[in-house]
């Protein structure tokens, strides 16, 4: 069995079809981390996803006392900090190793795109993930996030989530910690609730996830003329020295097959 970490975001999406495509789709199993604060439209697009997959995405879950990052912060009393966002920890971490626990796998397939960031992060975690098999159907095929997105859209007949619609360049949970004052200020524009929820959770918890400034007191104009980058919520965002760059990134991304032999 293969699991592939399906996000409801387009790279993973594109990345479960590849892997299903070579492995099998009785032998691929996609697994999805349900959390209560994600778009609405990502019911629509698992629907659709599992239509072009010819089988089932695996709906998981943390613990029912979570349902969300909100749930995570007030119980926990915790945003973010030195040891990274906990709703991370909670909601996803924690989600994925009790299944490594629990599944037989021979692999696990990741949407990392083929860029050099993507590759020098994947390699990173090759090196200190070994036990989790990695496998990176889209650096291997050579395929960015755009041209999953056209993949997609043009070959799979599936519209993408609401979110990059929107113009977020990942599809979150709605109201990110990891989110910086552009992030935010669009938030509170686009999905005021949210905005709202987070700025009184910081208020109880006493702590920002913007450094320095409670969301309540955001200027509305800060962050705005700013491209708004935002990082990818995904399974692992505890890839140390992930913006180091790796000595081997050059050969890698010139011959994507190398990092089959690191």
């Amino acid at each position: 069995m293969i699991i592939s970490w399906w996000s409801a975001g387009v790279t993973s999406a594109v990345a479960t079809k590849l892997a299903i495509d070579k492995y099998g789709k009785d032998n691929v199993v996609p697994i999805y981390f349900a959390i209560d604060s994600a778009h609405d439209d990502n019911a629509r697009f698992k629907e659709q996803c599992e239509e072009w997959y010819g089988r089932e995405i695996v709906t998981e879950r943390a613990p029912e006392k979570y349902k969300d990052q909100f749930d995570v912060i007030v119980k926990d009393k915790y945003v973010n900090g030195p040891a990274g966002a906990r709703c991370t920890l909670i909601l996803k971490k924690r989600v994925r190793q009790r299944l490594e626990k629990e599944l037989d796998y021979e692999g696990q397939v990741f949407g990392f795109e083929y860029s050099k960031k993507e590759i020098n992060r994947a390699i990173r975690f090759k090196e200190q993930y070994p036990d989790a098999k990695p496998l990176f159907p889209l650096i291997d095929s050579k395929m960015n996030k755009p041209e999953s997105l056209h993949y997609l859209e043009r070959h799979a007949k599936i519209r993408r989530p609401k979110m990059y619609d929107l113009g977020y360049s990942n599809n979150n949970c709605i109201g990110c910690v990891k989110g910086g004052k552009g992030y935010w200020n669009k938030i509170r524009q686009d999905f005021p609730v949210q905005f709202d929820k987070m700025a009184k959770a910081e208020r109880l918890v006493g702590n920002s996830c913007i450094r320095n400034v409670f969301l309540d007191e955001l200027d509305p104009e800060a962050g705005r003329q700013s491209k708004m980058i935002m990082p990818d919520c995904g399974n692992f965002c505890d890839i140390e020295f992930s913006d180091v760059l790796h000595p081997r990134l050059e050969d890698v991304y010139k011959e994507p097959e190398q990092l089959q032999l690191i």
